[in-house]
This record gives C-alpha cells, sequence and structure tokens, in this order.
C-alpha cells in the first residue's frame, strides 16, 4: 500500500458520504455493493493500489480484483468475508502485528480503518461477489508433488532384494545386505568377537546390567550352535529389559518429573507414564499399537481392562514443558500445540515439522498450511486443563472401581448431611412463623432454640469435615478431545496475524493415502492410524534406524531424528528399507528386531581394527567392526550398584518428595531433589534444569527435547566424578566387602572374583602380581585390609575396561 504524502480530499468527502448513509447502530441503509463502491473502493485507490494494482504486486498480493483479494498473497487472504480477525487487509491498516503494518509510511486515521472492519464484517460486500470460485489454499501441482515424493525417504518402503554371497561370512539377511555394501568399499567385517565379549555386549544392549560370573560360565560352557541365541531369549524375558529399552524411549519423548522452565512444578503422575513404557516393552507389545496408543489411546475401543493404560499412554502429549505463567493463553496454547508436533516431527518421523510454524519449510516439502493441518489436530485437543495462571496440565481419572464406589459413597454422605441441615432449618424457621409474621426474618437463626443453635454447628462442622475429606481419586497425565476447530495459518507464527484456515490432516507430501478426519473428532485417531499405516514411508524407517543405532552404536542414518533435506543420508539404504520392511511385516515386534539384529555375524564381530579398513573408513561408518562404546550415565551408575551388591530391583512407582504440581526447584531458594536411592536409575525423578550431577556429566538427554542420539564425550569433570563422587567410592567399599564376606578365600582368589564381577573375565599373571604386591605392601605399612581392598576396587571401577563395552 501506499499513503499519499497531502490530506485527502477524496477521503474527506467518502467519510462524509458514509456517516450522512449511516443509521443508528452502524447499519448501513445503501446497497451493500454500493457501500462497497462509495466507501472501501476509494481508500483501496488512494491508499493501496499503487503497491498491489494490475501493474505491481508487491507479496504477490493484488487489491484491485476481488478473486486476488480472497485467495490473498504470500502470507495468507487479505479477506475473509465476515471474518474480521482472519483478514490481513484490516490487520495490516490496524496495525495490530509488530511487521505487518501498512500503509507503511504510517497508520490511516481510525475512521478509514473502522471502514475496512466494518466492510469485513459485513460480509465484504463487492460487485464481483458470486463471480469468483470457492478459495482453496496451494497445493502442489503433480510434477511438484513427484519431485518432492522422489527424495528417499518419502519413497515407499519396498523390500530390497537381497543378494547371493558366495562367502562362509554372514548367518541372515542383514550380513548379506552389509557384505555387499562391505564389499563395494573394499572393506572387509572383524573377526568375532569371543564369547566373554559377545555376553558382555549383549547384557548392556538388553538390560544396561553387566553379566554375573554365573551367567559368564554358564554361557562359555554351552557349546551348542544356538548358545547364544538362548542368552538372547533369556534377556529379553528378563524386567530388566523393559527398564533399558523403555529408558531408550524416555529420550526420545523427553520424559521428564518436572515442567522445567519458568515454574518447575513436579509432573507428580508422569512416573504412571514412564511404568507404561517400561512395561510395554516387556511384553513385547506391538510397536504400531505402542504409537496409536500414545497418540490417540482415550479414543481407541478395546478391552476395557486395558483402558487405564489407554489413557495413561497419551502422557506422551503432555509432558512437554511450557510456560505456564504465559500471560497470553492463546499464545500458550499454539505453544504447546508447537511442541507436540515438533516432538512428534523428530520423534516419530524424523522430520522438523516445527520449521514449517512460521513459513514454510525453507528444505523439506512441508508447507504452513501443512503445519497448520497438524496445529488443527492437536489443538482440538485438550491437553491443558486450565490456561490460566500458574496453568495445569489435563489429567484423567484412571480410578479403580473401589475408589470410584468410595467416592460415591462419600458424595451420599454429604448429601445427607446437608439434608440434614436443611431440615433442621426448615423446622426451626416454621416454628417462628406466625399470623404476625408468615415468613421468617433475615436474621432467624439468632432467633433459634439455643438447643438448635447447637444442633446446627455440629451439623455444619461435621458437613465442612466431610467436605474437607473427599476421596481423592487416581488420576494420570493425559489428553482428550477438546473444542474441535480447524486452524488458520498464523502469519509469521503469530496467533495475533490470522490468515486462511486450513482443514486439520497430514502434511501433503506424505498423503499417499487418503486420511479422512471426521468433523466431531480431533482427527487423532485417524493420525495415528496414518502414523503406522504400511504406505507411510517413515514411521518404520525412522524406529528401525534407531533400533540400529541402539545396537551398533551408529545409526544407518546419522542424523536419528532428521530424515529431511538436512539430514544426512542412509549410509546402506537397502539394509535399513529390508529392516523397516521386516519390522512391519513381522508384526511390528521390537523384540523380533532383536533378535534378527544380534543372531547376525555383523552384530557378533568384534572391535578388532585393520589398518586398510581404517585407512577407506576411519569412522566405521559403514560398520566393518565393533564399535568401542562407553556406557551411558545410567548403565554406569546402575553397574556400580550392582557390582557392588547396593542394585535395589524393585520396579515402578514415583521417587518424587513433593506433590504434583508443587514445586520442586528454582535456581535460588527451591530445591526439593533427592536422588538418595539405590534403585535402577530410570526411576530416579528427571528434574529439567536439574538434573542428577552423575546423569549431566555423562552425556544424558537434557528432558526437555527429543534425543534418540546421545553424545558421548570426554572431559575432565567425568574423571573428577569417578575418583571422588560419594557413589563411586561407596560402592569401591561395598564392593570390597563383598569380597572380604568370604573369608575362606585367600587374596589372589579374591583378585580373581574381582576381575569377574566387575570386568567379566580373569585378571592376567600381571594384573594378578601388581594388586597381590600392592596388598601386600599397604598391610606392611599398616593399612587395614578394607581400606587397601576398598582402593583396589577403586582402581578396578575406574578402568576403561568397566566403563566401556568393545
Amino acid at each position: 500500500m501506499k499513503q499519499q504524502r497531502t490530506p485527502s480530499v477524496i477521503f474527506a468527502v467518502t467519510m462524509a458520504f458514509s456517516l450522512l448513509l449511516s443509521v443508528v447502530g452502524g447499519v448501513y441503509a445503501e446497497d451493500e455493493a454500493q457501500f462497497f463502491e462509495a466507501q472501501v473502493a476509494p481508500l483501496l485507490r488512494t491508499h493501496c493500489i499503487d503497491c498491489h494494482g494490475p501493474d505491481t504486486q508487491e507479496s504477490e498480493l493484488r487489491l484491485d480484483d476481488y478473486g486476488a483479494m480472497l485467495r490473498g498473497g504470500e502470507i495468507g487472504p487479505a479477506v475473509v468475508p465476515g471474518q474480521v480477525d482472519r483478514s490481513l487487509l484490516v490487520t495490516a491498516v490496524g496495525y495490530k502485528d509488530e511487521v505487518l503494518q501498512m500503509p507503511p509510511d504510517g497508520k490511516l486515521p481510525a475512521e478509514a480503518i473502522e471502514v475496512f472492519r466494518k466492510w469485513v464484517e459485513m460480509g465484504a460486500p463487492h460487485p464481483q461477489k458470486g463471480q469468483v470460485d470457492p478459495v482453496a489454499h496451494h497445493r502442489m501441482n503433480e510434477q511438484e508433488l513427484a519431485e518432492a515424493r522422489s527424495f528417499w525417504s518419502f519413497q515407499p518402503v519396498v523390500r530390497p532384494e537381497v543378494p547371493e554371497m558366495n562367502a562362509s561370512w554372514g548367518t541372515n539377511e542383514i550380513d548379506r545386505l552389509l557384505l555387499a555394501d562391505l564389499k563395494q568399499q573394499g572393506l572387509v567385517p572383524a573377526p568375532p568377537a569371543s564369547k566373554r565379549e559377545l555376553i558382555r555386549r549383549a547384557t548392556f544392549d538388553l538390560t544396561g546390567l553387566p553379566p554375573t560370573p554365573a551367567e559368564i560360565e554358564e554361557f562359555l560352557a554351552d557349546s551348542s550352535p544356538d548358545a547364544f541365541a538362548k542368552v538372547i531369549d533369556r534377556l529379553l524375558e528378563s524386567t530388566a529389559y523393559g527398564e533399558r529399552w523403555g529408558r531408550h524411549w524416555l529420550d526420545i519423548v523427553r520424559y521428564a518429573d518436572s515442567n522445567g522452565l519458568d515454574e518447575n512444578v513436579a509432573h507428580g503422575n508422569a512416573w504412571r507414564y514412564r511404568d507404561y513404557v517400561i512395561a510395554s516393552f516387556n511384553a513385547d507389545k506391538p510397536f504400531d499399537q505402542f504409537l496409536q496408543e500414545q497418540i490417540a489411546g482415550d479414543l481407541i475401543e478395546g478391552p476395557s481392562e486395558r483402558r487405564h493404560d489407554r489413557l495413561i499412554a497419551t502422557g506422551f502429549l503432555t509432558l512437554g514443558a511450557k510456560v505456564l505463567a504465559e500471560s497470553d493463553e492463546t499464545k500458550m496454547q499454539m505453544d504447546i500445540v508447537d511442541e507436540q508436533i515438533d516432538t512428534i516431527g523428530k520423534s516419530l518421523l524424523g522430520l522438523t515439522l516445527g520449521c514449517a510454524r512460521c513459513h514454510d519449510h525453507k528444505f523439506d516439502p512441508i508447507s504452513t498450511a501443512d503445519y497448520y493441518a497438524l496445529a488443527g489436530i492437536f489443538k482440538s485437543t485438550r491437553t491443558m486443563e486450565s490456561l490460566k495462571r500458574i496453568a495445569k496440565w489435563n489429567e484423567v481419572v484412571i480410578a479403580s472401581e473401589e475408589e470410584l464406589a468410595a467416592k460415591a459413597e462419600h458424595e451420599q454422605k454429604v448429601a445427607a448431611k446437608q439434608g440434614e441441615i436443611d431440615a433442621l432449618i426448615k423446622d426451626a424457621n416454621a416454628a417462628l412463623v406466625t399470623k404476625e409474621q408468615p415468613e421468617p426474618p433475615k436474621d432467624a437463626e439468632t432467633k433459634y432454640p439455643e438447643e438448635t443453635k447447637t444442633r446446627l454447628a455440629a451439623l455444619r462442622a461435621e458437613l465442612k469435615a466431610l467436605q474437607e475429606s473427599v476421596p481423592t481419586l487416581t488420576t494420570a497425565m493425559g489428553v482428550t478431545d477438546g473444542d474441535v476447530a480447524n486452524v488458520p495459518v498464523h502469519v509469521r507464527g503469530s496467533h495475533l496475524t490470522l490468515g486462511r484456515e486450513v482443514e486439520r490432516g497430514i502434511p501433503v507430501v506424505l498423503e499417499t493415502q487418503e486420511v479422512s478426519i471426521p468433523n466431531e473428532s480431533s482427527g487423532r485417531l485417524a493420525f495415528a492410524k496414518w502414523l503406522v499405516a504400511p504406505e507411510n514411508p517413515l514411521t518404520a524407517r525412522v524406529m528401525a534406524n534407531r533400533l540400529w543405532r541402539w545396537h551398533f552404536g551408529k545409526g544407518l542414518v546419522g542424523s536419528a531424528n532428521n530424515f529431511g533435506q538436512l539430514g544426512e543420508r542412509p549410509i546402506n539404504q537397502p539394509l535399513l528399507d529390508w529392516l523397516a520392511a521386516e519390522f512391519m511385516e513381522s508384526g511390528w515386534s521390537v523384540k523380533q528386531m532383536h533378535r534378527l539384529m544380534m543372531t547376525s555375524q555383523a552384530y557378533q564381530m568384534s572391535s578388532q581394527d585393520n589398518p586398510v579398513c581404517s585407512e577407506i573408513d576411519p569412522g566405521n561408518l559403514h560398520h566393518w567392526r565393533a564399535e568401542v562404546r562407553r556406557l551411558e550415565a545410567e548403565a554406569i551408575r546402575d553397574s556400580l550398584l550392582a557390582v557392588s551388591g547396593q542394585l535395589d530391583l524393585k520396579m515402578g512407582g514415583s521417587l518424587l518428595h513433593v506433590g504434583n504440581r508443587e514445586f520442586i526447584f528454582n535456581h535460588t531458594s527451591k530445591d526439593e531433589t533427592n536422588y538418595d536411592a539405590n534403585c535402577r536409575s530410570v526411576y530416579l525423578p528427571v528434574i529439567r534444569n536439574n538434573l542428577y550431577d552423575g546423569f549431566s556429566l555423562f552425556d544424558y538427554t537434557d528432558a526437555a527435547v527429543p534425543n534418540g542420539d546421545r553424545a558421548t564425550s570426554t572431559v575432565a569433570t567425568q574423571a573428577l566424578f569417578i575418583l571422588n563422587s560419594d557413589l563411586v567410592l561407596k560402592s569401591a567399599e561395598q564392593l570390597a566387602a563383598r569380597l572380604l564376606e568370604d573369608t575362606s578365600r585367600i587374596d589372589e582368589q579374591h583378585v580373581n572374583q574381582l576381575y569377574k564381577i566387575t570386568l567379566g573375565r580373569c585378571p592376567t599373571d600381571e594384573e594378578r602380581s601388581r594388586m597381590l604386591l600392592y596388598l601386600e605392601t599397604e598391610k606392611a605399612d599398616g593399612m587395614d585390609s578394607h581400606q587397601a581392598w576398598t582402593a583396589l576396587c577403586h582402581v578396578v571401577l575406574a578402568s576403561n575396561e568397566f566403563l566401556y563395552v568393545k
């Protein structure tokens, strides 16, 4: 728009004319089309057409044609008849947006702005109205769509042909696909790992704990061809399996026991979701069912006895960090929706969908319309119980039959007590009624007999006690459907500048099948079903890649959360696609995928170096040998507790010391966190902004964003923790006490047992000799035997061999 630099005579005449034609209440009397010609058109010609007319269309916006107005420009429709808040013309001339302000040289008079507002409110009458086609938002044409879908991750998952190999190496299709790639790169696979290395690797991979000496000896003694397969089956049946792989999943879904951000209040019931995840992995719940429950468990029909689990599963959508003191409730709601879309995109689809909130994605074929199609689904979902400061997330009732019966009984008691009070007052009031006073006086209670007053006070006290002792019903973080509505595009992500409305749906580039969303529901169930449909090219690929990464140390796609243009390309796409196809066709069984991967020769290779291969592939991207991997933070802590005999294997429950939604931590005066427990690390509270030191030092996730690919750093503070922390020092003391419990053993036997417990092997002659020499020297100098052994235990616990798996 362009503003004249001198007062407009046309504008003054127009406004005077409009006042003459107006009637009381602001309803214009002239013909609607004449209203446009008399009042709106002069304003457009004077202030707008120079930049948005037939000769020039800045921002691709034209305002001299009605159809062009409705279609709008780069950021949305200029006019949405009858909807002032969504008409960008009104937003622009009203200077409601910090950036979108027209005319650029100065704001129009209030009277002119009111003309535009009234015109849109009237339905935007125009001589061309009825002569233009309905407006549809831009969709890619067939050529654009085909080009977008040609990208590798948007291609359908097709099981590739597995090459035949005339080689002795390999046991299954994984090996053949891997070997074909190695040969193409000029690489050769490393020799097999030893049985000791293999059982330690497998036990940590599947349970996050070290194997016991007895388990190692049993495996070494088993010479059958399926000896390792039996180890895998045993580990998969262990409840520790769900604790290990559940924790992997909790990384992806940004699990935390507190909100973080501005109001760090406790997620008092988040642990129910965590326990649901662990139980699901232990039960080998089909992964497609697992995902659908987390997106739309409240909408899924199924066995009633499992309904509570399905409700708890939707806690996935509520776990994100939120600005609970945000004063703008609409902004808070849209920020929460954005966090949900971003999390779903990265964790389940491997796409950075959140990048399309403010503009079309700069690299991937995801438009703002695609983003707000998804936003409509999650804005139609009740994630928050209240948006008022301090806001409250939604919780769903998962009460037992006994709890519900107790609540009903209590309500009956309250009603009965209220009935007693009402009856007493009625009788007492009736006693005060006379011919002279047909109605009880306003201060009737002051005139009651003392006996009645005493009785009434007692009944009211009893009622108050009942009201203050309402039985609480068990709840869990979760969602339900809310007010269902489509969402307009928010120009530059701002809820103050609304564009065209977008129907709820999925990104066009991924819509390889029709996704029908009912008008009366949010669309979460349809979205959840689409997520796991065989036609969806991403979900199975992303999870198959995660499984590979957690077993092999690196994903076949290095950017585990990004399968888009800025992500890394697959190092071996035939292998990835074969795994994805197998995953779906095997019934989405995660445990079956473990068996498949771990029984391959690829998994059972040693980490032995090969100078030739190292020259060709120094990063081991093509997996020609096993990765040497440091244990994760949880595995380090759990291993220390396990080998020292301190680990508490009790499962589930909460370790929070504050109530639900109570403040747990800030950086000035509040710190209610407590990590004094010997349970498995997966059960320790995850407090945003105040993680357990042993976690944050060893590259734990920050719990605010999805993380399926933890980094591994090496910094001095890690060494200081191993040398000086209470956890390690106490573990060394307890391990020494455990060794010395058997008084029948001599020092040499204790040394052997120490190595078997911690490292899964016997010491070498040199190691044994050096340890015995140390003991002899320290005892000669007067050191207590337990102290000497504690020092030796500390040395072993601080060793790389204890902290790494090869």
